[in-house]
């Protein structure tokens, strides 16, 4: 079935919204604010359709070519065809959205709440990592690439214009170096990542695998002559159960770590630990974060999901004691060693679950939380009004989760005061909110 439909805005994805001659929203795959366009349903879910943009009849102003050859099957960046400013728009809207369903805002404060989305410098060119799938190709020959959209199948780009120019084209030369080097072979190798620092020059390549045999140094040989990297890196995993399970970093080449530098402090980031993808745009995080909390010198504040510290490291120079939890290991290690490297004595570094560890550490006069994809834990709500931070930061990538846990504080006195999206990732529907709640007095 096919329909012409007006696009009038997008979703919290890559599909644009517009509405079908019955009245079903229509969730369109290709389209822009703005478009007339063709539309043909692949789905009827019942209470909406999904479909895609086959033909547009007439273009939106906010349309525009994609710069990326691959924009169309690529499944990394959906959003190539629209316009960087009604990118930004569109970040703003889909948090006021969530403010407005999800928290139970009325739409005139959640729009007074939100401030216009903080731009990227860059819009191309601005990602640190590259993370990428591997494989065999139907000649059995080794194949590295993002997935094309909505399947498994792996895409065997030569370049990613999404990265920084020191490793946009270093797809195709470690597609090369690992196909000859493998021949027919299988090197258990399942995941690639490829971090450069615009700021530090350094150039990291992380081969992900499963434990076992492993021909090291003909690897570290091979990938040295393809890319200048510092560091060459084996992340080893267990592939039993669900979920793989971090066994161990060898390092095949270099120094065995990537340094990139974040508001004047340099961080030493092991292949495992989390680390933004847009460097100066996390430096935009920090600030915001900061200038929210309205830090004392004598302040004792709790930085908790901290991971390596980029956070946690601003505001041990702002104020006299924090609090750093954090679960995973790798970066729990990472943490350590830079705090002690950097000198911060007034950081005391928590290996813990957040939702335990938060009870135990007493009053605090602010907080800061950037929580996983699933926000807040339901039980750690009314630990953080027990510790009874003046100001809480809270930083998230998801605005479904962050939305409900913006209900969830206010019922236990925290008023949402203010909120900004910053842009770190454009071409992508993807953004993080900097939110900023104030206890009820």
């Amino acid at each position: 079935m096919r329909e012409e439909i007006t696009i009038e805005r997008l979703s919290y994805g890559d599909a644009a919204i517009g509405k079908a001659a019955d009245g079903k929203t229509v969730f369109a795959f290709g389209g822009c604010p703005g478009d007339t366009a063709i539309v043909e349903i692949t789905a009827d879910k019942g209470t909406y359709y999904e479909g895609t943009v086959v033909d547009v009849t007439e273009a939106s102003p906010h349309r525009v070519t994609p710069p990326c050859p691959y924009a169309d099957i690529c499944g990394g960046c959906g959003w190539q065809h629209i316009s960087y400013d009604c990118q930004l728009i569109e970040k703003r809207e889909n948090v006021i959205s969530q403010l407005i369903r999800t928290a139970g805002i009325d739409e005139e404060k959640a729009r007074s709440l939100v401030r216009d989305t903080v731009p990227s410098k860059r819009t191309m060119g601005y990602r640190n990592k590259l993370e990428f799938g591997c494989g065999r190709d139907a000649r059995d020959g080794f194949v590295v690439g993002p997935y094309k959209k909505h399947t498994n199948e792996i895409l065997p780009i030569d370049s990613c214009p999404l990265a920084h120019k020191g490793i946009e084209k270093a797809p195709k030369a470690i597609r090369g170096a690992l196909r000859f080097l493998s021949g027919s072979n299988d090197l258990g190798i399942y995941r690639i990542g490829i971090r450069r620092s615009i700021r530090t020059n350094d150039l990291e390549v992380a081969l992900w695998t499963n434990t076992g045999s492993f021909p090291r140094t003909a690897v570290a040989k091979t990938l040295s002559q393809a890319v200048k990297a510092t560091s060459i890196v084996r992340v080893m995993t267990s592939d039993k159960g669900k979920a793989r399970k971090l066994k161990g970093v060898e390092v095949l080449g270099g120094k065995g770590y990537w340094t990139e530098r974040v508001c004047d402090t340099e961080f030493k980031v092991s292949a495992p630990s989390f680390f933004q993808v847009n460097t100066a745009q996390a430096e935009k995080l920090v600030a915001l974060a900061l200038e929210g909390l309205e830090l004392e010198d004598d302040a004792v504040v709790a930085d908790l999901y901290c991971g390596i510290g980029t956070f946690t490291l601003p505001l041990a120079a702002a104020c006299d004691t924090v609090f750093a939890v954090e679960s995973y290991g790798s970066s729990v290690r990472d943490l350590r060693r830079i705090a002690e490297e950097q000198g911060f004595d007034n950081i005391e570094v928590i290996g813990g679950d957040a939702a335990r560890e938060l009870p135990e550490l007493g009053e605090l006069d602010a907080l800061l939380v950037d929580p996983p994809r699933a926000g807040l834990a339901a039980e750690i709500i009314g630990s953080i009004a027990d510790a009874g931070p003046r100001r809480l930061a809270y930083v998230s990538c998801n605005p479904a989760t962050w939305a409900r846990d913006v209900a969830r504080l206010a019922g236990v006195g925290y008023e949402l005061a203010c909120v900004t999206p910053v842009d770190m990732f454009p071409q992508t529907y993807h953004a993080e909110i900097v939110s900023i709640f104030q206890r009820e007095a």
